[in-house]
């Protein structure tokens, strides 16, 4: 199958050629986009209501343990159910969010129980979207062109992250936060709307489909795990995801501050929201240079040695003093970033049987999304014992000892292979 992908997905944008992925390209950035404003907006309000750190923490938890919980499920749902309609539903729930935190900021009732649900609704409605947004790029650009519409559609949601917070501000400023997140609304509709109508999904699926199993909760996890436990490829591969996704995820993000601080540049302005912006920037710039020239074609071991220097430059961000080295680490960070997960990715959605390609999916969301809640733990948690830089330091390196192992062994298993 990989092998037949060969050839398209080494043209340049090969997924952009399909008029289909580049509406669907655009609406996801733009929903990506809203949903990043609704942070900024959201974030800023709560800050400025309740001046708690536990409900900020909070916020990251009910973003991140859906995925835990529910990913499996939701993309047994999207392999039982039309996953056009899977999304639709995740929409709806953004926009009553928004609507809800914009009613609540202009009533002035806010408290901080409704923040709790809101934050929970926004994480279910997340965990909605994954899963059956990726069984989506299959059925609209199909295998020849998938690893190209994955890169782009990750391309896509950095783009949006990059654009939320400035769009965010701008709306905070012309229109007050309120008006704004309530304005945030509209900026979902335009995906919803085209996958109304969209002729993708399981009626317009060529040929006859396996029997679809009944959503069976919990038994799923375990179901989809023996399923796929004899592909080497779909086990290394969400294990390579899970694993970056438990050790480091993007919590050191969130400590950017304290590395901004002692770089020199921690008071708010250019220098610190450069650092902020230049993983981001370094995950765009992959998604258009890979991309422009067919780059990268997806393959286990090129994605465990790119996991690997990703370690490696994080480690390195960890040890800089220098500003123009930590930020160029942190670029070449994000390129990387990109460059794997999309790829893991990929060989994940290429090599799961049809029938439970959602459940596969959604097994890779929990692993590469939902073990994200833990991150805080071996970055936070103890970089409050160790210090910052020597806990992404040892989170990284101890990640690298795990992907050097899982590439061994996987050479070393292939190589039996008859």
């Amino acid at each position: 199958m990989t092998t037949a992908a060969a050839p398209q997905s080494q043209q340049s944008f090969a997924a952009l050629r399909h008029p289909g992925f580049r509406v669907y390209f655009i609406t996801s950035a733009l929903a990506m986009m809203a949903d990043s404003i609704e942070h900024v907006i959201s974030y800023w309000m709560l800050f400025e209501k309740f001046h708690s750190p536990a409900l900020g923490g909070f916020a990251v938890i009910s973003h991140w343990m859906p995925y835990l919980l529910f990913a499996v499920w939701s993309g047994a749902l999207a392999d039982r159910f039309d996953p056009r309609r899977m999304i639709q539903i995740g929409m709806v729930l953004f926009m009553l969010v928004s609507f809800a935190w914009g009613v609540l900021f202009l009533s002035g009732v806010l408290e901080m129980w409704h923040a709790v649900v809101l934050l929970i609704v926004h994480g279910i409605a997340g965990v909605l979207w994954s899963p059956a947004s990726q069984l989506l790029l299959h059925d609209i650009v199909g295998p020849e062109r998938l690893q190209s519409a994955v890169r782009l559609n990750a391309t896509s949601r950095y783009l949006g992250l990059l654009a939320g917070p400035a769009v965010g501000g701008l709306l905070m400023l012309l229109l007050e936060p309120p008006l704004g997140i309530l304005f945030n609304m509209l900026i979902y509709l335009p995906l919803t709307l085209w996958l109304w109508k969209a002729p993708y999904g399981p009626r317009f699926r060529q040929g006859k489909s396996a029997p679809v199993r009944a959503v069976r909760g919990i038994a799923d996890i375990v179901t989809t795990m023996r399923d796929i436990a004899g592909n080497r490829t779909i086990v290394s591969m969400i294990a390579l995801a899970g694993g970056a996704s438990l050790f480091i995820g993007n919590a050191y993000q969130a400590q950017m501050p304290e590395f901004a601080h002692d770089l020199g540049h921690g008071d708010p302005g250019l220098s610190y929201s450069m650092l902020l912006a230049a993983d981001a920037a370094g995950a765009l710039t992959a998604g258009l240079v890979l991309e422009s020239r067919g780059l990268l074609q997806a393959k286990p071991r090129t994605a465990f040695i790119l996991a690997m220097l990703w370690c490696c430059t994080l480690s390195g961000f960890a040890a800089s003093s220098l500003y123009p080295l930590a930020l160029g680490l942190l670029f070449v960070t994000g390129f990387v970033e990109l460059s794997f997960n999309s790829m893991a990715q990929t060989l994940v959605q290429l090599n799961a049987p049809a029938h439970i390609r959602g459940r596969v999916i959604g097994l890779y969301s929990m692993s590469s999304l939902g073990l994200r809640a833990f991150a805080g733990v071996t970055i936070g948690l103890v970089g409050s014992l160790i210090g910052i830089h020597w806990s992404l330091a040892l989170s990284a390196m101890l990640l690298l000892a795990i992907i050097t192992t899982l590439l061994a062994f996987t050479t070393i298993k292939t190589r039996k292979s008859p």
